[in-house]
């Protein structure tokens, strides 16, 4: 089974069309200059909603993780064992990704980790991380 192609909306195009040129955007917001993921309407620490997109450093750090030795999904059942991971990035959000390129057991919170892509089959891109 092919992986799952998240369908982009009015609201995330910018977001995957960045992906094309492997470019990783997250939302701002103008009016506190908090970074806001996932995207939204407005932003969740102040409301405000004059929002732009910004690109990110492409690196982080594991915050939490969890090895998924059973897919949460069928479209992931030639993936397990895999990592689903909570990174805390330099610009302050905090995304949900997957981990890849080293054995899952090798992961762990605080490990320093940097952006890489999956290919799409429409020329988009996927974010996950690897080991840095």
């Amino acid at each position: 089974m092919p992986r799952f192609e998240p369908q982009p909306t009015d609201l995330t195009a910018p977001f995957w069309d960045a992906t094309r040129d492997r470019r990783y955007l997250l939302q701002w917001c103008r009016r506190c200059d908090a970074a806001v993921y996932y995207p939204r309407e407005c932003c969740p620490a102040c409301l405000g909603e004059d929002l732009e997109w910004r690109e990110a450093a492409g690196s982080g750090e594991v915050y939490s993780f969890n090895v998924m030795h059973k897919p949460g999904s069928p479209f992931m059942a030639d993936a397990v064992p895999y990592v689903v991971a909570l990174v805390d990035l330099p610009e302050g959000a905090r995304v949900i990704t997957n981990v890849v390129g080293c054995d899952p057991v090798d992961v762990r919170v605080g490990l320093p980790v940097t952006l890489d892509w999956e290919p799409l089959s429409d020329g988009r891109h996927l974010a996950v991380f690897r080991p840095s």
